[in-house]
């Protein structure tokens, strides 16, 4: 059976069409109309929770200081936010020194930052 060509079970008219449209609509016109206004209502939620997802989003990102708590990730991004000038000089010095040298300083550096960063996490 092709639901087009049923009759609507409910025929009280949908909330933003207008009165004439809706009562000059045949049967099949008004399931139609019906299945729009079902449309507009999810897609006007989705954009509301959309808004509301942004929104969370740039409170979150609003922050004034480094949470200690937080991942390395975030602290460093939130680091960068709220020092862009001091992570430039750092990102220009890095670039002076060259690939050669902070593999070998990375090299050296890297175990004892771990030992620290496992002596940190169990205390």
């Amino acid at each position: 059976m092709n639901a087009l060509r049923q009759a609507p079970t409910d025929s009280s008219k949908p909330e933003g069409f207008d009165a004439d449209l809706w009562e000059d609509a045949t049967p099949e016109q008004q399931l139609v109309l019906k299945r729009i206004a079902k449309q507009r209502s999810r897609l006007q939620a989705r954009s509301a929770a959309r808004a509301q997802a942004q929104t969370l989003q740039t409170q979150v990102r609003d922050v004034e200081h480094v949470q200690p708590d937080a991942p390395l990730v975030d602290r460093v991004i939130t680091f960068v936010r709220l020092h862009p000038i001091a992570t430039a000089v750092a990102g220009a010095a890095l670039m002076a020194v060259g690939p050669r040298k902070l593999m070998r300083w990375g090299s050296i550096a890297l175990p004892w930052v771990m030992k620290l960063q496992q002596r940190r996490s169990r205390a």
